[in-house]
């Protein structure tokens, strides 16, 4: 599964289609996401909802909650898959070397429980 924010941090630098809940229409590459989802465009031709009026501007910035939808080159789509597959795959990697260094269970160096010394058990 692919976060939304992930794919947007993969896609920096890449060309995208913004369109907003009013209609309007963005076309840039990505400069910069945060996590709200605000994203800062640049070489950006703005299309009206009417699409009758189209403006260029050398940078724009949209926020998060005004977005419909993104439409992202699948080629980015398939670097963020990639990308993650590569994450899980480290992940599990430290995960078996992780606590206890791969013996698994509780306890000491020696694995066992019991009383040995100390103040336990019948004097």
């Amino acid at each position: 599964m692919v976060l939304p924010l992930s794919l947007l941090k993969t896609a920096q630098n890449h060309p995208m289609l913004v369109e907003l809940k009013n209609g309007e229409t963005y076309n840039g590459h990505l400069k910069a996401c945060d996590s709200w989802m605000n994203i800062h465009l640049v070489d950006v031709i703005f299309t009206s909802k009417d699409g009758d009026k189209f403006f260029k501007m050398s940078e724009a910035y949209v926020r998060g909650s005004t977005i419909k939808y993104l439409r992202i080159p699948e080629t980015v789509v398939d670097l963020v898959k990639t990308e993650v597959n590569e994450v899980r795959r480290q992940q599990q990697r430290e995960q078996s070397r992780g606590r206890g260094g791969g013996r698994g269970g509780r306890g000491g160096h020696r694995g066992g429980g019991g009383n040995r010394g100390g103040r336990g058990g019948a004097r």
